[in-house]
């Protein structure tokens, strides 16, 4: 396995590569990420010393056992505060939290994502941590590239930082060998929206029907396949951040033009054109049709040998080590006409206004986002913490355990290789609209170029 020194300068390349994927401000400039509201009041930051118990929801099993040694040194060092953490999977996750904060029931800290706070900021339903900050002097720089900034707004601010992501391929060793392909044909694979280029003549050779044939055999019963040449994890709603993203990215497309911008770009024929190549190769059954990964799960029925090809983010390294029933690894993704993209996401904790303990639910926030957590995090090797010293523990985690985790790191630093989360207000309406959409389809049931525009226009009309 490879040495892992790739990210020793990743604090640097990735303010570049953020800044290069418009991580700038709108051109209505809102106030510097750091600084606070005019109005910002001075913040209590003291426990009240009283017994609390703080109550932390997080939708990723994978990394609930990291976040419960956080939690079990936080209370060694605060005894009168119990943090009791819940987890469960991501739409009972969000139905939970939205319905909890109607009806008073919401936990006290949640760990929130790109796609969700705005709306809840705008709800006034998150509370502002910048006085918070300030009182205790959190350095917001040990944050890698600008990460802090994606969580700040109008002078505000709803979390810190806790992880980065980025998505590669995963590959079932096995199916490449039965097939004759090497990892370097994988590696070096090129798409194009036209052809789909050597990666989809690399997916047909990878998919095997029952009788044995491939798909680049006239004899293959695209209605039989007993092993697909790609697994996807679904439709994508309107973000296919794992699904569809990586390859749409690359024709120079981009779901929104800044962040918070007002508008979607889901008619754009670049767009329209990638999501019905997904469609067109479900249907060849180059890749897993969409009931089947509805029924499923993408990861499972790649885990229990359905698939060749796999793709997903870097937060799923874990699940891979821990559920693949055959040799595996990770891959670069396909080349296309702008090179290899991949959406970069991160995640941080988030208060809700509801809290009756704001002061103990900050402390716990802080040392979620601290270095001493995120080096115990790191240390697990289930993600890649937002500070460098639990990079390079993730880092020597994977090493340790046999995993080259280059795809990942590699598309992090490579200039240019990563575009933002898009951020914007009203995701839950956004995604109300394209779910259905993208389904149908994936499903074989309309056309990309005459249900994505008109989608499109619902998306727009929901910010005028």
């Amino acid at each position: 396995m490879k040495k892992f020194s790739l990210l020793v300068t990743l604090l640097l390349i990735l303010s570049t590569v953020l800044s290069a994927c418009g991580a700038a401000a709108p051109a209505a400039e809102a106030p510097a990420a750091d600084a606070p509201a005019a109005d910002a009041p001075a913040a209590d930051t003291a426990p009240s010393g009283e017994a609390v118990t703080i109550e932390y929801a997080l939708w990723d099993a994978n990394q609930l056992p990291a976040y419960q040694a956080c939690a079990d040194a936080f209370m060694a060092a605060n005894p009168n505060i119990t943090v009791n953490i819940t987890q469960s999977g991501w739409d009972d996750y969000w139905n939970t939290i939205q319905t909890g904060m109607v009806a008073g029931t919401a936990p006290d800290v949640f760990t929130n994502h790109l796609a969700k706070y705005p709306e809840f900021a705008a709800k006034e339903q998150l509370v502002d941590i910048q006085p918070y900050v300030d009182a205790d002097g959190v350095d917001i720089g040990v944050y890698l590239g600008q990460l802090a900034d994606l969580w700040a707004r109008d002078g505000k601010r709803f979390g810190l930082p806790k992880d980065w992501d980025t998505i590669a391929l995963v590959y079932n060793q096995t199916a490449l060998d039965a097939a004759g392909v090497t990892l370097d044909e994988v590696n070096s694979a090129t798409w194009d929206v036209e052809t789909g280029g050597t990666f989809q003549e690399l997916i047909a050779k990878l998919s095997v029907d029952e009788n044995g044939n491939n798909g680049l055999s006239p004899d293959f019963d695209p209605t039989k396949v007993k092993q697909y040449g790609l697994i996807i994890n679904g439709a994508g709603e309107g973000y296919g951040q794992t699904e569809w993203s990586w390859l749409a990215a690359t024709t120079g497309w981009r779901a929104i033009d800044e962040l918070y911008a007002t508008s979607y770009n889901y008619d754009d024929p670049r767009f329209t054109g990638t999501i019905q190549w997904f469609a067109d190769n479900m249907k060849k059954g180059f890749i897993m049709p969409l009931e089947q990964v509805t029924s499923l799960g993408g990861s499972a029925a790649f885990n229990s040998g359905l698939g060749a090809l796999h793709s997903n983010g870097s937060w799923m390294i874990g699940d891979f080590v821990n559920n693949a029933t055959f040799p595996f690894g990770f891959a670069r993704l396909p080349e296309g006409p702008e090179g290899r993209q991949s959406m970069f996401n991160g995640l941080a904790d988030s208060i809700w206004v509801g809290t009756k303990h704001p002061a103990e639910a900050w402390q716990w926030v802080k040392y979620a986002a601290s270095q001493e957590c995120a080096d115990k995090v790191g240390e697990f090797g289930v993600v890649f913490p937002a500070q460098q010293s639990a990079v390079d523990k993730a880092l020597a985690a994977y090493e340790a355990k046999g995993v080259d985790v280059s795809a990942f790191t590699l598309q992090a630093t490579e200039p240019d290789g990563t575009f933002l989360f898009p951020v914007t207000d009203n995701a839950s309406q956004i995604s109300a609209i394209m779910a259905p959409a993208m389904q149908s389809i994936m499903l074989g049931q309309a056309e990309a170029a005459t249900v994505l525009p008109a989608a499109n226009e619902e998306v727009n009309a929901v910010f005028q």
